[in-house]
């Protein structure tokens, strides 16, 4: 049986940390799994995990990746529509989109 003070402790570098920590946040990553790949006990990485969370690691940060994205695009603008009702009078008014300011004073006009 061996003594365990002769026993080294393996040591991990700050990239290989990172790389696993990266790998672990991903949608459906297994913290156990990633560890196993890595033929890292899965304590060691759920301690880093604490570390990183509570600031007592310095991990190399996260690059920024811009995502190019389509212009919106809105071609067809739903009329505003409105129902009245006064006793048993009902009155349906239609108003254009494009003119909602419009529509906006004229309600506050009617409501005075």
């Amino acid at each position: 049986m061996e003594d365990p003070r002769n026993i080294m402790r393996r040591r991990y570098s700050a990239e290989l940390k990172a790389q696993i920590l990266s790998e672990c946040r991903q949608p459906g990553a297994s913290v156990a799994r990633v560890a196993l790949l890595h033929g890292i006990n899965a304590n060691v990485v759920h301690k880093w995990r604490r570390q990183a969370h509570a600031g007592d690691v310095a991990l190399p940060a996260a690059a920024f990746v811009a995502l190019a994205l389509p212009a919106p695009t809105c071609t067809v603008q739903a009329d505003i529509r409105m129902e009245l009702h006064r006793g048993a009078t009902t009155m349906t008014i239609t108003w254009p989109a494009a003119a909602a300011a419009d529509c906006a004073a004229w309600m506050r006009e009617l409501l005075r």
